[in-house]
């Protein structure tokens, strides 16, 4: 079935980003994300009695539901395909392995649904996803987007509760994230503010899922994901397959950037 026949079936289309506003989630590591009014409604007024607003963000990279390009991460100052850092680099910023040299996406979605699998409403904090749970669902594809869901945005409204440095957070260990690769996936997404899942305290100095991925095999990661709505949407619907759609922000030689990714399900 082709996408527009799709359409004509009828679609459920399902937001996977989280909202972006102040106070919001965010690794202490990175810059928050600011919101303010630049300019109001009646600070200034043309003759004709016409008004205009606009307002002002600050934020990091790598802060609410963001895409992670290769540049993210290097080991023995060599990114992606041995490529030294200070080649990659160029005028403060990455000419190659950034942001904006990844293509949209639109790819057949696969999501691994683990407190359905385990029968539980959320995942412990600290909890490794392992090859077995991912094994449970579909077999992902060449060139798929691999989602796992931990239940983790349901603490999305307590910032201290979702980071996870007193408690840990849940996510793929090593083995799933290798079991992904080897099937050629060409993202791998989940609901957590780093993917991988880590013990309680401050964030580890080696995050081995994010070396694996970004670094050896070349697969951007997708964090902060909304994915509670989907999770009920694709039960209903019996499946764990969907279309793909996501881009990155453009932003020239970034090391990441917001994403709004979209889950689009069939009638």
């Amino acid at each position: 079935m082709t996408p527009l026949e799709m359409l004509a079936d009828g679609v459920t289309v399902v937001d996977l980003a989280q909202p972006f506003e102040t106070g919001m989630p965010a690794s202490p590591t990175h810059p928050p994300f600011e919101f303010a009014l630049r300019h109001r409604h009646g600070d200034f007024s043309y003759p004709d009695g016409f008004t205009g607003s606009h307002e002002i963000m600050v934020l990091g990279g790598h802060v609410g539901t963001h895409m992670d390009a290769l540049s993210h991460v290097a080991v023995d100052g060599r990114l992606h395909g041995g490529v030294p850092v200070g080649e990659a680099m160029h005028g403060g910023r990455y000419r190659s392995h950034g942001i904006d040299q990844v293509r949209p996406l639109v790819r057949r979605g696969v999501l691994y649904d683990v407190p359905r699998h385990r029968k539980v409403a959320r995942l412990a904090p600290g909890a490794a996803v392992e090859v077995e749970d991912l094994a449970a669902g579909p077999a992902p594809k060449p060139g798929d987007v691999a989602l796992v869901r931990t239940g983790w945005a349901q603490l999305w409204d307590d910032p201290r509760a979702y980071v996870g440095d007193d408690s840990g957070v849940p996510g793929i260990d090593v083995g799933a994230a290798q079991w992904l690769a080897e099937r050629g996936v060409v993202a791998v997404g989940s609901d957590t503010i780093a993917l991988e899942h880590r013990p309680a305290g401050p964030a580890p100095a080696a995050l081995p899922v994010h070396r694996l991925l970004l670094h050896d095999h070349g697969i951007n990661l997708i964090e902060v994901m909304a994915l509670e709505t989907l999770s009920e949407t694709l039960a209903s619907a019996g499946t764990a397959e969907f279309l793909f759609i996501g881009a990155p922000l453009n932003v020239v030689g970034a090391t990441g950037a917001p994403i709004r990714p979209l889950a689009v399900v069939g009638a």
